[in-house]
């Protein structure tokens, strides 16, 4: 396929369309199986695209680490290092998370220019066929993401409680948000794979011994993803609860508009984002700003080291992980 290299405009943000490339790339490599131009979402006849088998892999999830966690300790196996699986699999979420995102930029961006922002996140006219078919490869992905609990299982590192609450329910918030027709899914979601371009980039250096000055800035930056998402949500909430319960005071109460979805997906939104925040927030306080921590210690600790095992989960976004002694790989500084 041939295609046409223009100057980068609000029409096409990149200077090339990016979409008819990407629909003829995965067709051909599946064989025609999976044609994006062509995806409709219709439960019932997509993996995951209904609530038992989403609630079964959740569940089966937690039953594979928490069980594997009992059985590692229980009879005494040694953990595994799995370093180049490791990379590999940080790699690939990282790159997959940067083409998804550019994707869904390039499909936003004239949107929000010729139509506005309001628009972009409450109009059902927003949900178009192409970010909905990017919106349900997204939603794969959550699936995907939960080998990194494996590793931390097979490697025998702490499990704790936001990590593993944070996969299992970021894989149901997408599937809330997916059923419930919400246009405003393009700002968590890119929000958030914004934040994986970085994440998964940082943990693939880590695994490749190389340290970096910006670690702390992962989980900062997951921070402000959810003030971020919150002040959109909770926006298009109240704009949706004003117009289905309280249309008779749309005269005196301030709003814009309704917002297309359903109130399901509205509340599971604030939900889950909120406690995300919470959680992310005494996460950061316990690890990098609690002089007494033993956490924030250990952070520390490794930042002023000069050599150290870094091929493990560090402490940036809930996974927890000891260092090992230093002994066999030389850190590498970024700066250097």
């Amino acid at each position: 396929m041939s295609f046409k290299v223009q100057v980068p405009s609000f029409d096409v943000p990149f200077g090339v369309q990016l979409w008819p490339l990407f629909d003829q790339a995965v067709a051909t490599a599946s064989q025609g199986k999976f044609v994006p131009s062509q995806f409709q979402f219709i439960a019932g006849e997509l993996p995951f695209s209904t609530l038992p088998p989403v609630i079964a892999a959740i569940s089966t999830y937690y039953t594979v680490i928490f069980g594997g966690d009992f059985i590692f300790k229980k009879f005494g196996i040694k953990p595994f290092v799995l370093n180049g699986l490791f990379q590999i699999h940080n790699l690939f979420l990282t790159s997959l998370s940067f083409t998804l995102l550019v994707l869904m930029a390039e499909q936003l961006i004239p949107i929000i220019y010729h139509h506005g922002l309001f628009y972009a996140i409450c109009n059902k006219g927003a949900w178009t066929q192409e970010l909905v078919c990017l919106y349900y490869l997204n939603y794969l992905t959550k699936f995907t993401e939960f080998i990194d609990t494996v590793f931390l299982v097979v490697k025998q590192k702490k499990l704790t409680f936001l990590h593993t609450y944070h996969h299992g329910a970021t894989a149901l918030l997408c599937y809330t948000q997916l059923i419930g027709l919400t246009p405003i899914s393009w700002v968590p979601i890119t929000l958030n794979l914004g934040v994986h371009v970085v994440m998964y980039w940082y943990y693939f250096l880590a695994a490749r011994g190389i340290r970096v000055w910006w670690k702390e800035w992962v989980t900062r930056f997951q921070i402000i993803q959810f003030i971020l998402d919150l002040g959109f949500v909770y926006f298009a909430t109240y704009q949706k609860i004003v117009f289905t319960y309280f249309s008779d005071l749309t005269s005196v109460l301030p709003v814009c508009g309704d917002c297309a979805g359903t109130m399901l997906a509205a509340y599971s939104g604030c939900a889950i984002l909120s406690s995300y925040l919470v959680l992310f927030i005494a996460f950061y306080i316990d690890v990098y700003r609690r002089k007494s921590s033993k956490k924030s210690k250990l952070v520390k600790s490794v930042k002023g080291g000069v050599a150290a095992r870094v091929n493990e989960y560090v402490y940036v976004s809930g996974r927890s992980d000891t260092p090992t002694p230093p002994t066999e790989v030389q850190v590498r500084s970024r700066k250097a």
